[in-house]
């Protein structure tokens, strides 16, 4: 165990790399928490990459945070490929319909330059500044938004995506989608890595067995989120992949895709994340984001942490976060307890 005094970005790199400090590091997902806290509305956020970064840089102070994960909402790169999407000025944007009515004009997508789209150009923006504000003080998760999977239900239709999986005579056309997925979301892996970010991530929640069978997912799915990985490790970079949603069933499916790091969700059992992921990949989580963050009191906060650095004493790669995105109407007195007790670090905690 590392017991040097270490800042935030050296404290997560080491947990990442196994070589545990003496206190887990804490990265949170608070993009909506962080706009909230710096009176800035989700339509100022995702259009304006100096008070993006404004938000994430006080968050961080504010709470002294190990790291940060800069997200904005689950549709850019949906909304990059010409998905409609509807941008609410108090909520993140979300998808409002299809691109495709049906599976087989997948071959008529045409080739699409995510850079030229400002919601992307924003997010890599507000990742440059925070990077320059910080430089490797603080440890930068740069989220690219989804992997391939949820982006061919976005691009798709989640119910005709669902049923088009169904049905073996689609499955040279899904494989198509993918694939032109798997470019739209490495082109965001390139992109981001050029920013500076020390990591990037993404998500790909309708992959998991809340949304569809383990034999989807290793099928569909996991193929193409090893490719993503792949591009981010040949960009000298660690990745992180989410799921939504008990992932139990397919956690060794997910160490599998070469993942540095899995951030999991609240309802997925810690002890059997603790068992499947060892030391070969680092779990980050999970805290409920809802009933524990969002709604218990500090004392509950501490008591679950508590838990979570015990679940993770007999291991060397643990982050603490939330399961899911904090949301924004969480009392500040409950992250200062989270951090709080991870500061203390794993023996105070024992």
């Amino acid at each position: 165990m590392l017991n040097k005094v270490m800042n935030g970005y050296q404290r997560t790199r080491a947990t990442l790399e196994g070589a545990r400090p003496a206190a887990p590091p804490v990265m949170l997902h608070n993009f909506m928490m962080a706009a909230a806290e710096s009176g800035v509305s989700m339509g100022v956020f995702r259009s304006d990459p100096v008070q993006m970064a404004r938000c994430f840089t006080e968050s961080i102070e504010r709470y002294g945070l190990d790291g940060i994960m800069v997200d904005v909402d689950t549709a850019t790169l949906a909304g990059a490929v010409g998905v409609p999407v509807v941008f609410p000025d108090d909520e993140p944007a979300v998808c409002r319909g299809e691109l495709l009515s049906s599976l087989n004009e997948v071959r008529d997508l045409p080739p699409v330059d995510i850079g030229r789209y400002p919601g992307v150009q924003v997010w890599l923006e507000a990742v440059r500044i925070i990077k320059r504000h910080f430089g490797d003080e603080i440890y930068l998760r740069g989220n690219c938004d989804q992997c391939p999977f949820s982006l061919a239900a976005h691009i798709r239709g989640a119910s005709g995506w669902m049923m088009d999986l169904m049905d073996p005579g689609n499955e040279a056309d899904a494989h198509a989608l993918l694939d032109f997925c798997t470019d739209i979301t490495t082109q965001f892996i390139r992109l981001m890595a050029a920013t500076g970010a020390h990591m990037v991530s993404n998500g790909d929640s309708s992959s998991g067995p809340s949304v569809v069978s383990p034999r989807i997912y290793r099928t569909f799915a996991q193929p193409y989120e090893k490719r993503v990985v792949e591009v981010a490790h040949q960009l000298g970079v660690p990745y992180a992949l989410h799921i939504c949603g008990k992932t139990d069933q397919i956690l060794l499916n997910m160490v599998e895709t070469g993942s540095d790091a899995l951030e999991l969700d609240s309802k997925t059992d810690a002890s059997r994340a603790a068992e499947v992921l060892g030391d070969r990949a680092t779990f980050i989580g999970n805290l409920d984001p809802t009933t524990v963050l969002a709604h218990g009191t500090p004392r509950l906060v501490e008591e679950r942490t508590r838990a979570l650095l015990h679940t993770f004493s007999g291991t060397r790669r643990f982050i603490l976060n939330a399961g899911c995105a904090i949301v924004a109407s969480t009392p500040p007195e409950n992250i200062r307890a989270m951090v709080h007790i991870a500061k203390q670090g794993y023996e105070e905690t024992a």
